[in-house]
């Protein structure tokens, strides 16, 4: 059985594995996997979003981690990317946060960061999971003197804050009127003092969570929220976060929702321009739009792409000297800076771009033309392997005769849901719509 899907573990809370016994035991095989045999490394820095199993899941952790001697500092609510920023600095043993991202409420998750605060190797995480199910030995209870503490870090926020606004050089936002819908998840209260320091005008949404609200009808998966008040307040732009804050979806002036490629795309170019963007290349995954390949072609960026989920684009990154790339769900790593998606940094990165060219940011999105493009993510019941459903895989033969460089499909489950997506692009769109189509009949068809 495989815990760890491509960005930690998820599930249904109470559910297993997201459970306190599970959690329990992760803490304790945190413990064993990256104990240092130097004392002052044995730290964990332990992060949450707003979900209400949060504090369960904390409290089982953090039982698990000092019942094997490790020293637990705990943040609270807090974005993803600070308690990988957290772990680094304070020469932690690991970073862990409980999260489920863009999840509604019922779901929450656990990644976990190494020292260095880039997420786990695939060898690490298949460690820690055989300590999870009992599949390697356990380690002898410690003596009572050797079990370790748990304290609150009460200027974590701060120490977020501050590095968050060196990264942007401290840029001056005087003049600049920004929407922040931030999901009701662990951006609500260190987003908008982050933008107001920095001397913008601020107009907040979704910044009071409950436990259970959280990306219900805001946030990154809604951005046509903050898009109304874009155009109610007049502002220059919209920023939505999703739940823990490592990814971010823009909204122009004119409330016209600006797609994660066209970012990439327009940053891409900036470094470039500013001799910044290393051996002139781009990051990106399989989901990016054709699009984005023909405009970085246009200015002299060769573009990298990978598998899906952030993880694969950073290790594509940091095994090529690469330091920017990201995925079209908003996604925006700029490596200089951080080791994950960071959506407040992307933001003030953006905002620094806007007000270097004394551009709106629509115009600086105009540099791609995007594809004509669908995707559909249909619930299934169980995961077949794709290459055992004849009819799906006839489907995907003929399309790609049809297509020739005209177009694409993308057929994958998700690694995080019970669910799988459909992809098609097409310079014509009655094309894509047809092709959907026909993919989602013979999924139906072959899986239910």
């Amino acid at each position: 059985m495989k815990l760890f899907g491509t960005d930690g573990i998820r599930g249904r809370v109470n559910e297993f594995p997201i459970t306190a016994e599970v959690a329990l035991r992760m803490g304790k095989a945190v413990a064993n996997v990256l104990h240092s045999g130097e004392p002052k490394r044995n730290r964990v820095i332990v992060g949450k979003d707003t979900r209400i199993s949060g504090y369960m899941l904390e409290t089982a952790l953090t039982s698990g981690l000092v019942s094997m001697g490790m020293e637990v500092f705990l943040v609270g609510p807090l974005p993803t990317p600070a308690v990988a920023h957290l772990t680094k600095s304070m020469g932690a043993a690991a970073g862990i946060m409980i999260t489920a991202s863009h999840n509604p409420y019922e779901d929450n998750g656990i990644k976990i960061f190494g020292p260095d605060g880039f997420k786990l190797s695939d060898d690490l995480e298949n460690l820690i999971e055989r300590h999870i199910l009992g599949d390697e030995p356990e380690s002898p209870p410690l003596h009572p003197k050797w079990i370790g503490k748990a304290h609150r870090i009460d200027d974590a926020r701060g120490r977020y804050i501050e590095f968050a606004k060196q990264t942007a050089d401290n840029i001056s936002l005087h003049g600049m009127k920004v929407v922040l819908d931030c999901g009701n998840g662990a951006a609500y209260s260190i987003a908008p003092v982050i933008f107001n320091e920095l001397g913008a005008e601020v107009i907040t949404m979704a910044t009071k969570p409950d436990g259970l609200n959280i990306n219900a009808n805001c946030g990154a998966l809604h951005p046509e929220n903050a898009a109304a008040l874009v155009i109610e307040h007049k502002a220059d732009l919209g920023i939505s976060f999703d739940g823990d804050a490592d990814r971010v979806i823009f909204t122009d002036a004119n409330g016209a929702v600006i797609s994660g490629d066209r970012i990439l795309a327009m940053c891409a170019i900036g470094l470039k321009e500013q001799g910044k963007l290393k051996l002139d290349t781009l990051v990106a995954t399989i989901m990016s739009n054709l699009g984005l390949i023909e405009a970085m072609k246009e200015h002299g960026i060769k573009v990298e792409c990978t598998a899906v989920g952030d993880r694969n684009v950073i290790e594509c990154m940091r095994k090529n000297g690469y330091n920017f790339g990201g995925e079209n769900s908003g996604h925006l790593i700029f490596g200089d800076h951080v080791t994950t998606g960071d959506g407040i940094l992307s933001a003030l990165q953006v905002l620094r771009m806007m007000h270097e060219k004394k551009a709106t940011l629509a115009e600086l999105a105009s540099v791609m033309r995007e594809y004509p493009t669908q995707l559909s993510n249909m619930p299934v019941a169980s995961k077949p392997p794709l290459d055992s459903l004849p009819k799906l895989q006839k489907l995907m033969q003929e399309a790609t005769e049809e297509f020739g460089e005209k177009g694409r499909h993308l057929i994958r489950y998700s690694g995080t849901e019970n669910k799988i997506r459909v992809l098609v692009e097409h310079r014509e769109d009655a094309q894509v719509k047809s092709w959907v189509s026909k993919f989602s009949t013979a999924i139906l068809e072959e899986i239910g």
